[in-house]
């Protein structure tokens, strides 16, 4: 038989099977000549049988395939299988890639090879996206977790691994929920985040995980459902970013700065510390110990612990057998107790916390600044067991903010321990006096002055003889009340003794001084209702001036009591300066009121504007609106002498309602002349706020000018929001739904808590002119500007600076993230024609300085 005849046997079984074969399948005999080439192969090939049979393999790219060298020996051999992955070209120049599985058989004398071709690209493709997919994936910090709608884990990248401890095959067909969650997850959170992972706009939240260890873990986790091709959900998708640290510094430090800055008590902010870290760590109960200059333990915060548990340790000396925290004082290192049954140091001791259910006990020394052991902070465990990860991240800053809040105890302590205090007021008394007044004196600068203001309460012996005693202390208490809510920072107020008062007033002259003596005489009108009495209240005021009036503590004193009197003998409530050239300054005060009032009636003051540039680009950020005044007889008027007389004279309002208007005109005119400024701002009163009224008339000067209100920006101090019944607050939520925007002016300066600022519906911070003078040479300043930055950054507001004089201010608050600045170092305020002129040549200079900067860049 030939061999031809041993190819043909059972022809058409052989043939039927060999042609349906999805494979290509290839048959060549020893000669290397193609002798069978099915339907398959010419797909695979994109050739056409009839040009392939009969010829060399090698015209198929199969230059390998070759036919055995001598025939079977055995069965096994001749069914062995070679397989390999190869690439072939195909007839219109293509290449695909293919596996190849290789067979060598004998038919009769003659032995043949036959090769089944299966296309492979599509299957290679895909393989080499998933590899690039999963490098990428790989490479981003965050967690990324893929489960099938059982919630079995179906993949994850190295970042799961590193967060979790979990390798990929260790997670593969786990149940996430079962793997990842622990006793203290939330439930809730739990079945939002499943059901997220079968819903296409899925979800974000916190949620607590748990990683290999049994560690604790907070992430943010982002979770959605991912669809088929044919838009079945088969999959949820989750994307877990480590939040731990963020989330106990972001708690942990905002709720006790708020506290401090606040002036909330320590044992106060103690507890809130220890509540909020037994929030984030459910399997922790906290104390907060302080531990005295003679080394005794008295317990700040432990809200979770029984009151007679606490009360136990009071007064308790640390040492090394006092447990975990009466140790960690006395060596200054954490101490650990896995089993407080069992641990030495526990012994005395371990009574107590065992009949409460606490195992365990780890306690970390805080140190003061100096390196003095001031406390302890303490985790107990209901386990015996060591701290976590977790555990160690919070108490590091727990130590931090501990050490942060028993320091200002202990200043605070020492400060009420150096000054004496009247017992009934608070206020210094006259020793502490003598002292404030002394040290004004000598820190008074060469062209400074030290005002010094002698109160007697008007009429106070009939309060006493009418009253009695106990009604007169309690006129008194209000009495120093309403003086202190009027003093301004710097200033410091005392009571010498019965019903005499004194106000030392550091850096100001004597027109400060009688503006200050006119607010305190307007803030004692009101009378006090006593039971059922209404008793009227004022003081007569009497003012000496250091070192005018007197170079030596006692004639000072002396002088202003003489002022004093001289008040009294003029008809009481009310104020006189020590000498008849002060009074005459007084009748100078009262002409300059007259003549603003005819100024405010006549139009008489005018708008300049100064402008204000971003740090970023050098583009013109908008410009300030600032009053000025200059009169025919008394000419140019200072804004730091006839804005506090407006105020005063109660002008400053109907002065604020004017520069609203003006500058709105002002705007238009430049808008009609093209002139591309941004926005303006105008200073208002915080009197200004109180007025429901205000927001109707900002809208109604904005339509009669046909400006939108985003041009216009208010800017008011901290003073403000002082007073939470005055309205203001309201008020300034109105006119920011209006679109105007708000400006919280000279911040820094007041005493406005960061909780109340975070509150403010205010688009922009301004920092005081006054920390610029220092910037550059003061670390307490620029530490102040730094935080003011930082405080708007968080709360994503712009942050202006005043007063910028210098390149240096300039390159350090550009620097800080500083994103306005106006100052002379670019223009003072300016008349409109000036500005327009300004503004031409600042725009022209910095196009000069672009293209030069354009021209060195293509330079070769």
């Amino acid at each position: 038989m030939s061999s031809s005849d041993d190819f043909n046997e059972d022809p058409a079984i052989r043939l039927a099977a060999l042609e349906r074969s999805s494979e290509a399948v290839v048959i060549v005999d020893s000669r290397r000549h193609v002798r069978y080439f099915n339907e398959a192969a010419e797909s695979v090939w994109g050739v056409a049988r009839s040009e392939v049979l009969g010829r060399n393999v090698d015209s198929l790219g199969l230059g390998e395939l070759k036919a055995p060298g001598h025939a079977p020996r055995t069965p096994c051999e001749a069914a062995c299988n070679r397989n390999s992955e190869v690439e072939i070209g195909r007839k219109d120049g293509s290449h695909i890639r293919a596996t190849m599985s290789v067979s060598h058989m004998q038919f009769g004398c003659e032995g043949c090879t036959i090769a089944f071709v299966r296309d492979i690209t599509r299957e290679v493709e895909r393989r080499e996206e998933m590899a690039l997919l999963t490098a990428i994936s790989d490479r981003t910090s965050r967690a990324v977790v893929v489960t099938d709608h059982h919630q079995n884990i179906v993949y994850s990248n190295a970042a799961f691994t590193a967060l979790f401890g979990y390798s990929s095959e260790e997670a593969k067909g786990r149940d996430a929920s079962e793997l990842l969650t622990g006793r203290y997850t939330d439930q809730a959170a739990q079945e939002n985040v499943k059901a997220w992972s079968r819903d296409d706009n899925g979800g974000e939240r916190e949620i607590l995980l748990y990683d290999k260890n049994g560690d604790e873990i907070w992430v943010q986790a982002e979770v959605k459902a991912l669809r088929n091709p044919r838009g079945q959900i088969r999959h949820g998708f989750a994307m877990l970013t480590d939040i731990s640290e963020s989330k106990q510094l972001r708690s942990l430090q905002q709720l006790t700065l708020a506290a401090l800055a606040d002036e909330v008590e320590i044992a106060e902010i103690a507890d809130r510390l220890c509540r909020q870290v037994e929030t984030i760590a459910p399997d922790v109960v906290s104390s907060l110990l302080h531990i005295d200059s003679a080394g005794l333990i008295h317990p700040l915060g432990g809200p979770s612990l029984p009151a007679d548990y606490s009360q136990a340790l009071d007064g308790v000396a640390i040492g090394p057998e006092v447990g975990s925290c009466g140790s960690s004082a006395y060596y200054g290192t954490p101490v650990l107790a896995i089993d407080i049954d069992t641990d030495p140091r526990w012994q005395p001791f371990k009574a107590r916390p065992l009949a409460i259910g606490l195992r365990a006990c780890w306690s970390s020394p805080i140190k003061s600044k100096d390196g003095r052991v001031i406390g302890t902070f303490a985790f107990y465990f209901r386990e015996s067991r060591a701290p976590s990860r977790w555990h160690q991240r919070i108490i590091e800053a727990c130590v931090d903010l501990g050490a942060l809040a028993i320091e200002r105890k202990e200043s605070s302590a020492q400060i009420a321990r150096l000054a004496y205090h009247d017992m009934l007021t608070g206020l210094p008394n006259r020793a502490r006096l003598r002292d404030l007044i002394a040290e004004a004196t000598e820190a008074c600068a060469a062209d400074q002055h030290v005002a010094l203001a002698f109160l007697d309460v008007d009429n106070f012996k009939d309060v006493n003889d009418t009253l009695g005693h106990s009604a007169g202390d309690e006129f008194l208490v209000e009495f120093a009340t309403r003086l202190r809510d009027q003093v301004q920072p710097g200033d410091m107020l005392g009571r010498l003794g019965g019903d005499e008062f004194v106000v030392v007033m550091p850096n100001r002259d004597a027109a400060a001084a009688g503006r200050i003596a006119e607010r305190l005489s307007e803030a004692l009108t009101m009378p006090l209702r006593i039971g059922t009495r209404q008793v009227p209240m004022s003081a007569s005021i009497g003012i000496s001036l250091y070192p005018d009036n007197a170079t030596d503590l006692d004639t000072l004193i002396r002088q202003a009591d003489t002022a004093m009197y001289q008040a009294k003998r003029a008809g009481r409530s009310t104020y006189r300066f020590f000498s008849a050239e002060m009074n005459g300054l007084a009748e100078e005060r009262m002409a300059y009121t007259a003549a603003l009032r005819r100024a405010v009636a006549q139009d008489g003051l005018e708008l300049r504007y100064q402008p204000q540039i971003s740090t970023a680009d050098g583009a013109i950020h908008g410009v300030e609106a600032l009053a000025r005044w200059c009169d025919p007889l008394l000419g140019e008027i200072s804004p730091s002498k006839f804005i506090p007389l407006a105020e005063d004279c109660g002008l400053i309002e109907q002065i604020a309602l004017w520069s609203i208007r003006a500058a709105c005109r002002q705007m238009l005119l430049w808008r009609n002349q093209g002139l591309d400024i941004p926005c303006i701002s105008v200073n208002l009163s915080p009197i200004n706020f109180q007025n429901a009224n205000l927001p109707s008339v900002v809208a109604d000067s904005l339509a009669e000018h046909g400006l939108p209100p985003d041009v216009l920006m208010l800017e008011v101090t901290e003073g403000v929001v002082e007073n939470e019944r005055s309205g203001a607050l309201a008020t300034m939520n109105v006119l920011r739904a209006l679109g105007v925007g708000l400006s919280l002016d000279d911040f820094g300066t007041g005493y406005s808590s960061l909780s109340r600022l975070a509150q403010l519906p205010i688009r922009e911070l301004k920092i005081d002119r006054g920390f610029m003078r220092d910037i550059e040479t003061n670390a307490s300043t620029l530490a102040i500007v730094t935080t003011v930055v930082r405080v708007g950054q968080s709360l994503r507001l712009t942050v202006i600076a005043e007063g910028v004089e210098t390149e240096g201010q300039l390159a350090l608050l550009t620097e800080l993230g500083c994103d306005v600045v106006q100052g002379f170092l670019y223009a003072p305020a300016l008349r409109p024609c000036e500005l327009e002129h300004w503004l031409l040549d600042y725009t022209a200079q910095r196009a000069s300085a672009l293209a030069r900067r354009l021209g060195r860049a293509a330079a070769p």
